[in-house]
Formats: C-alpha cells, structure tokens, sequence
C-alpha cells in the first residue's frame, strides 16, 4: 500500500522530532520554577521515548540492510545511554540536587545522538542512498508515533525499555558537594 502523501519520509519526521527535543532543551535551560522544569523535563522525555521506540520498532530495521552495522549498533547503545538517564529524570525532581545535570548531560547526549545520524556519511545519508522506501517507513512511523502520543497522554510515559544493556550492576555512593 503506497503511503499518504501527507505521511512525510522517516528521514524527515525524525529530524523534526530532533529540532522539537532541541527546542524543549533550549526552553529547560532557561526554565526557573520547578513546575515548568518538571513540565519540561517530562515532554522531552516523552518526546525522546516516542522517538526511540520509533526508531527501534520501525526505522532502524527498516535501514539495516542500507546502513553499516557499526552505525547501527551504536545508535542502540546510544540509546540505552539517554534512557538511563531519562528513567533517573522522571523518577526524580527539581528538589534533587542534580536534577538540572541530569537534564543537561541528557540534551549533550542527545546533540551527540542527532549529530552521528545526521552528519554527511552518517546513518541518515547511507539510508537515502540505500534501496530503502523512506515515504513508506515514515507513514509507519507517523501512525505508530500518533498510538504512542494518545497512549502516554492516557497513562504517562512507560519506564525506557533498554535493548542492548543488561543493567549491570552499579553501587551508588553519594557524594559530599564540594
């Protein structure tokens, strides 16, 4: 079945969702109560879960064959990185004392993320070059991301699900700030 012609390609809708998640970032930064950090905060990560199940369920398979695998698999690990911090952020809050790092260190690792895959050689460019239907991708992925939106606005956003990282086991000491 073709794709809506409205349906941009997969390429397409997950720049945009870059450019919203900087945006939000940019808008955190400046932030000053804690209720608009809190509100923040939670839209990216939602946003960010949304973006990564998308990618994960539909657009990473879709490319697989068009993208090298060392790309691939770091996209991955890349993404367990952020959903470990996105898990900390939503199970914390501004009172925490390194709440705003966290939020930080997250929008550095997410500008990491969008920079690999959108550099010239990077996995967006072997995707456009590959024997892949980017319009049929994204209208699957703009139908799977409008399920997500409307389930999360239901029942918030589910704890990030990590696919590549088993959860090794990490002692946490605290720290005296210095």
């Amino acid at each position: 079945m073709p794709a809506p012609r409205t349906a941009p390609d997969a390429i397409a809708l997950l720049k945009a969702d870059h450019r919203t998640v900087s945006d939000l970032f940019k808008k955190f930064e400046k932030a000053r109560g804690a209720s608009s950090k809190v509100k923040l905060a939670r839209e990216i990560c939602t946003d960010l879960i949304v973006h990564t199940i998308i990618e994960e369920e539909i657009f990473y398979p879709g490319v697989k064959d068009a993208v090298e695998e060392d790309i691939e698999t770091e996209a991955y690990v890349e993404h367990d990185g952020a959903k470990a911090l996105i898990a900390e952020i939503l199970a914390s809050s501004p009172e925490d004392e390194f709440y705003d790092s966290k939020v930080h260190v997250l929008s550095e690792m997410i500008k990491h993320h969008v920079k690999e895959e959108e550099q010239p050689g990077g996995m967006f460019a072997q995707a456009r070059k590959g024997d892949v239907d980017l319009k049929e991708l994204g209208a699957a992925m703009s139908a799977r991301k409008k399920e997500l939106v409307a389930q999360f606005k239901r029942n918030g956003p589910p704890p990030p699900e990590t696919k590549v990282m088993k959860g090794g086991e990490l002692r946490h000491t605290l720290i005296a700030h210095i």
